[in-house]
């Protein structure tokens, strides 16, 4: 994904923030709180809004749409009804429409927690493969027994959440050995794409225990 904010997102954003806080205090601590680089832009509100976004995309070393799901998160996560700062009794559902909206132009979706992610995935696979890349397994770890704490409760969620956990990691290694990536990003056809590659059953004195292993993994993601 892009890790750009486009323009036009950033036209929405500047406008909508700059009516709704109203205050340099507000949006220099809304900004700097959320990881926006460089030092605090002149101009009005909405005029610092759009060039401090625009300094986020200047930033090789941020990814300027985490930045972006951080500002946008205290307001896109209020109830709709929600009475805007902005006052004359409006409430933030226009706002928020705005910059739904201008992500929806650009293939982009904003999701509870600050999450913005490509339309049709899910905010839980990007983390994942965040994690995966950097080696945080414990993080991983946690995912997991999320999912197996709410197995009782919510039995979808649960699901998933475990087939986000496999895809991500058929995703990491296809993309580690250079393999061909599916046009369809769902467990099956990932997991067709890694598994001629795993090459268990070259050595014919353990081809036995290779095949209990390949036949295992594959029970586990048709399941």
């Amino acid at each position: 994904m892009n890790n750009k904010i486009p323009n036009n997102v950033i036209g929405a954003v500047s406008s909508v923030l700059s009516e709704h806080y109203f205050s340099h205090t507000s949006l220099n601590s809304l900004f700097m709180e959320s990881g926006a680089p460089g030092e605090v832009p002149m101009g009005n509100c909405e005029t610092k809004c759009s060039n401090w976004l625009k300094i986020c995309n200047e930033d090789d070393s941020i990814d300027a749409i985490s930045v972006l799901g951080s500002i946008i998160q205290n307001y896109m996560d209020l109830p709709p009804n929600s009475y805007s700062r902005a006052g004359a009794g409006s409430t933030v559902e226009y706002g928020q429409k705005r910059i739904i909206d201008a992500l929806s132009k650009n293939q982009l979706v904003y999701r509870l927690n600050g999450f913005i992610t490509k339309s049709g995935s899910t905010p839980i696979s990007k983390t994942l493969e965040d994690y995966l890349k950097s080696g945080d397994y414990s993080s991983i770890e946690n995912e997991f027994l999320r999912a197996v704490e709410n197995i009782q409760t919510d039995p979808h969620a649960s699901v998933t959440a475990a087939c986000a956990i496999i895809e991500s990691a058929l995703k990491c290694y296809i993309e580690k050995f250079d393999l061909p990536m599916p046009q369809k990003l769902n467990v099956a056809p990932l997991w067709a794409a890694v598994q001629p590659s795993l090459n268990l059953n070259a050595d014919a004195t353990l081809a036995d225990d290779q095949h209990k292993i390949l036949k295992g993994i594959s029970s586990i993601i048709d399941g």
